[in-house]
């Protein structure tokens, strides 16, 4: 027989844009963009996440994360890796970001080496832009 819930569920799917969804089913469901926070939204983010985390390094990780979402990666990184690179570096004590320790760290928020590599050539930018330091203070 068939089984029956007393009330309709509610599915929510999310995605990250890996793969296309078939027209049957986005014909069948509601759609909803969430695009990627403001900088004060995301600082506030990494502020609550990450309780232990200086304010200073939250706002330059915020800062070079935004920038680096504008490179053409394979894979952008979202407020997830944002969360896990301020946790790794809250973990360290650091309370800045400059050349080594970007460079030192970057596989914390990329996962792929091709995105890696792309960003490794456009760091000098990224750095410029985001006013990370070229050398340890």
């Amino acid at each position: 027989g068939t089984i029956q819930a007393t009330h309709r569920p509610v599915v929510i799917l999310t995605g990250n844009r890996t793969r296309e969804l078939s027209e049957a089913l986005r014909r069948r469901c509601l759609y909803l963009w969430i695009d990627y926070p403001t900088f004060d939204k995301e600082v506030a983010i990494v502020k609550t996440k990450v309780p232990a985390i200086d304010a200073r390094l939250a706002e330059e990780i915020t800062a070079f994360m935004q920038e680096l979402r504008q490179l053409r990666l394979d894979k952008v990184p979202g407020v997830a890796e944002t969360l896990d690179w301020a946790t790794s570096l809250a973990e360290m004590h650091f309370d800045h970001l400059d050349k080594d320790i970007v460079e030192s760290t970057l596989g914390v928020v990329l996962k792929d080496w091709q995105d890696q590599r792309t960003t490794q050539d456009s760091l000098s930018e990224l750095f410029e832009r985001v006013g990370v330091r070229m050398k340890v203070e």
